[in-house]
């Protein structure tokens, strides 16, 4: 099998940075706007500026030339290009590096975010890419579905843990609706990314590993993103009934916050009891890793 060379890898390298640079608005990374902005997304100069390097080596890099990129140089451009942690992973390989930081945030769930994730408690919130990977989630919500928190970073995907996951697949009630819809959700949001690694590794791995989705992604459905009323029956507390919504976190079908609301007292009641239940399986968890440690 042959294996990309570095002019291919330079070339999809600067290719991969003008497109992540294009779907950013200067408003997301606390820059003014102006009023001759024609360039779709941050011009070349502002991501060098929030990089800290220089617009001609920045240029360069996105002209495919012959030239050498540090880890640290990477880590600033996920930075300062809102990268995913998927999205970092393919910015680091195509470079040829090691990430120095593989478990670094990712730059789109800000500090306010994720304290909004929080102050949501006990409803069930995450924040989603586009891709359906989710990026971060706050207690109730890792704990709905399945235990988010105990899954390898690749796994916490909405297709793959309905295609895949025993528990999720448990929880979800109208299991047979629901997956032609994700698929289909998936295939529409796509449409935007067929030539990026990241997209096309998901639905080989989801081939690989369902029937299911095999048979419906042939279908070649698509279904546009909505919210829906769900019931799901969690294994902690029972049967659950929420409004799902969707919050988009910028002008593009990128990052949204995802929210489950109940819609009766009984699910009110439940999401309060589940946080309790997080709450003290986290107790239980110090208590016992403090033992371990005296």
């Amino acid at each position: 099998m042959k294996t990309a060379g570095p002019g291919t890898r330079r070339h999809e390298l600067a290719a991969f940075l003008r497109s992540r640079r294009e779907r950013i608005t200067p408003e997301q990374v606390g820059l003014p706007r102006g009023r001759r902005r024609r360039t779709p997304g941050l011009r070349r100069e502002e991501v060098a500026h929030l990089s800290a390097v220089g617009v001609t080596w920045y240029t360069w890099l996105e002209q495919a030339r012959d030239i050498q990129v540090s880890p640290q140089v990477l880590d600033a451009l996920a930075a300062a290009l809102l990268l995913d942690p998927t999205e970092r992973s393919h910015l680091f390989a195509l470079a040829g590096q090691a990430d120095p930081h593989p478990g670094a945030p990712c730059p789109a769930v800000t500090p306010a975010l994720r304290a909004l994730l929080e102050q949501l408690e006990p409803v069930p919130a995450a924040v989603q890419n586009s891709r359906f990977d989710f990026l971060a989630h706050n207690r109730t919500f890792g704990r709905l579905f399945c235990d988010l928190d105990a899954l390898p970073r690749e796994d916490r995907n909405s297709l793959w843990l309905a295609f895949t996951d025993n528990d999720f697949r448990a929880a979800a009630t109208d299991l047979p609706d629901l997956l032609p819809i994700l698929a289909g959700k998936l295939r529409a949001s796509m449409a935007e990314h067929l030539a990026e690694p990241a997209w096309k590794a998901l639905v080989q791995r989801l081939e690989a590993a369902s029937p299911e989705f095999r048979e419906i992604w042939a279908r070649h459905d698509v279904v546009a993103p909505g919210g829906r009323t769900k019931v799901i029956h969690n294994a902690h507390v029972g049967v659950l009934k929420f409004e799902h919504t969707n919050l988009w976190l910028g002008p593009t079908a990128g990052p949204h916050l995802v929210t489950y609301v109940p819609v009766d007292d009984a699910t009110r009641a439940g999401v309060q009891r589940l946080l309790d239940f997080v709450v003290r399986e986290q107790e239980i968890r110090r208590d016992d890793e403090a033992l371990t440690a005296a």
